[in-house]
Parts: structure tokens; sequence; C-alpha cells
């Protein structure tokens, strides 16, 4: 696996950072995670962004990127949720479960212009935490990102940050 990857995020965020290159063993990490739900790979996933993000960037509050209800029903877990708690657990932060997919936008599979042009529609559910460390598996074109972001900030962060396993070069 590559080194790290940061610089300016997807639009709303302030900041986003990824320890790989969405290819080779970290592509097969993340299908291990979300396809064959083996769980302990969320473990391994965090322990590698915590051993590589810039210590000013491990702060705030983590928030997960939603799955849509009815995936997370199917799998039986959040990817990004499982992700975000073992993060969690290592970097001593509290998480903030705030963010909910009300439908539509399905990312998986689809092109880029459709990411980008039908984003998940994403909402707060209360009040967001003022300095977020928005979590997920792999940051692609960064539409679900900047919907997640849109959200939080019309219910109150004032700076966030985005942080993945693996960004699509």
């Amino acid at each position: 696996m590559a080194g790290s990857l940061s610089g300016l995020g997807p639009p709303g965020v302030d900041r986003a950072w990824s320890s790989a290159a969405y290819e080779g063993v970290a592509r097969d990490l993340v299908a291990a995670l979300k396809f064959r739900r083996l769980l302990p790979v969320a473990d391994l996933m965090a322990d590698r962004i915590h051993w590589l993000a810039p210590a000013d960037l491990l702060s705030g509050t983590i928030v997960s990127v939603p799955s849509g209800r009815l995936r997370s029903m199917r799998r039986g877990f959040d990817p990004a949720g499982e992700l975000a708690g073992a993060l969690a657990s290592r970097a001593g932060l509290p998480v903030c479960d705030c963010l909910v997919r009300i439908g539509g936008g399905r990312q998986v599979g689809r092109r880029r212009g459709e990411r980008i042009g039908d984003p998940p529609a994403i909402r707060a559910s209360g009040v967001a935490p003022t300095h977020t460390l928005l979590v997920d598996d792999v940051l692609t074109t960064g539409a679900t990102v900047s919907a997640c972001a849109q959200a939080l900030r019309d219910a109150g962060a004032l700076r966030i940050a985005a942080i993945t396993f693996a960004r699509r070069p």
C-alpha cells in the first residue's frame, strides 16, 4: 500500500486525507469489509489511519458517512460506522451518529458523472459537532462527502475534515 494522500477536500470540506490509494491491497481490504463482512478488517484500516494521519487531523468529534438504511439492513452492519468506531477508540475521540441517508443517490457501481449529478440525500438528525472529523472507507468523486458536509454545516458544524482509508487517485 502506498503512502497517504492529502489536500483540499471535496466542496464543503476544509481538509481531506486518506491513508492509501484505492488500488491493490487497499481495494481488497475495503472489499473484504464491505462485501465479505470481515469486520476485523475495520480494525486494520483504523490502525493504518491512526498511525499515518497527521496528528492535528485526528481531533474533534468523529461522524461516519451513513450507509443507506436498506443496504445496512442487508449487510447487517455499516462499514463506515465500523471504521469510525475503531478509529475513535484508537484516537480517543467521541463519536456522534448524527447523519442519516434519506434516499436516492446510490453511488456504488455508478459512473463519475452519475455520482456527482445525483448525490445521496443526507440530513443531520440533530445539532452537529462544531469540529467534525467525517470518516468513510473510500473517497471517490467526493459527492457523498460533500452531501454530508452540507448537512453538517446546516446543522451547525464550523470545521469539517474528512478522513478515509482509501482514495481513488
